[in-house]
């Protein structure tokens, strides 16, 4: 039996084990005061929509402020469009939107592939949590699952570099199915020659991350809820909840304590009988 009662942790990527979504929105807001600072640096979206396209500023906001909305309620169905062709598409409705006219292909490409560059330079596995890694990967077998485009989530991958602290990296959009679907749970664990008894999935999504692992009967689900306000109704119901990843440590000391006291409470059943 492996370190804390499990042989291996899966971890989900966003908003897991980097923050994707403030990576995102940092890109955007960066954009809107590099034409007022004129900071050095690459040239930057609104720096295009304003001083060569022409568009002031509050138009220009405007459209950075749609294509946020637009990410958050995103749905991407990779057998219809490509991720990129679909990001493009967001850039190039949120500006049709707010300045009327023509739709502008060539403009929207410029503008999501600047956002692109910005928010792959924001994604970083912070030092504490490769700490961690580092240390839970002693006694455990670690593995990387995530969800999502095969170039998008390699691209995060390479940039936020967090190959090194893992035994194997599993991305939903090379494999068949996706989490939730037991199936890309079991094939991970036959990447680990481990047993879903024998594994704990981490993640900050109810429907892929915890109710995936519940699917796959893995020993445990760790949902990380970082608002630590759980909905009344909260389902699927995860085995435990916390509100950093640093926590998770902690979590598999009160997995091992659980085993060690249910094994010390079997074995003095087993004397008296």
């Amino acid at each position: 039996m492996g370190l804390y009662g499990v042989k291996a942790v899966f971890f989900d990527l966003d908003n897991t084990l980097i923050d994707t979504a403030a990576a995102g929105r940092r890109a955007i807001e960066e954009v809107v005061p590099f034409a007022l600072t004129r900071a050095p640096g690459p040239l930057q979206v609104i720096s295009a929509l304003q001083s060569k396209h022409h568009y002031g500023e509050e138009e220009a906001r405007s459209i950075c402020d749609k294509v946020q909305a637009k990410l958050l309620k995103e749905c991407h169905d990779p057998a219809k469009m490509c991720i990129t062709d679909l990001r493009i598409s967001h850039w190039e409705e949120a500006i049709q939107e707010t300045i009327g006219g023509e739709a502008n292909r060539d403009l929207a490409a410029e503008c999501y592939y600047l956002w692109k560059t910005t928010r792959l330079q924001h994604l970083t596995l912070a030092e504490d949590t490769r700490a961690m890694l580092t240390e839970l990967r002693k006694g455990l077998r670690l593995l990387l699952l995530t969800n999502g485009d095969r170039q998008t989530q390699r691209e995060k991958i390479e940039a936020c570099a967090c190959q090194p602290y893992f035994d194997a990296i599993v991305v939903g959009g090379e494999q068949k199915e996706e989490k939730p679907a037991p199936s890309i749970f079991h094939y991970c664990c036959d990447l680990l020659g481990v047993q879903p008894a024998e594994c704990v999935m981490v993640g900050d999504s109810l429907d892929t991350d915890i109710q995936g692992g519940l699917n796959a009967g893995l020993k445990a689900t760790v949902w990380l809820n970082k608002a630590m306000t759980t909905p009344v109704d909260t389902s699927p119901v995860p085995h435990y909840i916390i509100s950093s990843v640093l926590d998770l440590p902690a979590v598999l000391q009160k997995m091992e304590h659980n085993i060690n006291a249910k094994l010390g409470t079997d074995h003095m059943a087993s004397s008296n009988e």
